[in-house]
């Protein structure tokens, strides 16, 4: 009996996921845009998620199905893309200012470690004696 429910599941997630047709996707979306069916009844009429549905929507936004991009998504893809730039630099300036400190410490360390004339060596004067 174990086997049994446990083959059912593994039908289950072993199941092919569906692909649907570009055509489809944007016919879809522009219904969903037109205001002329709700979501819940284009889900139910297409059976998919409403999860699918709006992440078709946010493709379609962005010119994925043949269409012209919206301005808001181009922006929107811009504004992520100057924040991935502002990160990833932040990251190499405090990498570098860290590796700065590093090397001041080292060298303030020699200097340290060097050693020194004291007042009691007498340093020479150049000549000789």
């Amino acid at each position: 009996m174990i086997g049994v429910a446990f083959c059912g599941r593994k039908d289950l997630a072993m199941r092919k996921q569906r692909r649907f047709p570009v055509e489809l996707k944007r016919q879809v979306v522009e219904e969903l845009l037109s205001g002329i069916t709700s979501p819940a009844q284009l889900c139910r009429r297409h059976n998919i998620s409403s999860g699918l549905l709006y992440y078709w929507k946010k493709q379609y936004s962005r010119g994925k199905f043949g269409n012209e991009p919206t301005q808001e998504a181009a922006l929107k893809d811009r504004i992520a893309k100057l924040e991935q730039m502002v990160g990833r630099l932040t990251m190499e300036n405090e990498f570098l200012k860290k590796a700065l400190e590093n090397t001041l410490e080292r060298a303030e360390q020699k200097e340290s470690s060097l050693p020194t004339t004291g007042p009691w060596c007498k340093q020479s004067e150049g000549g000789a004696n």
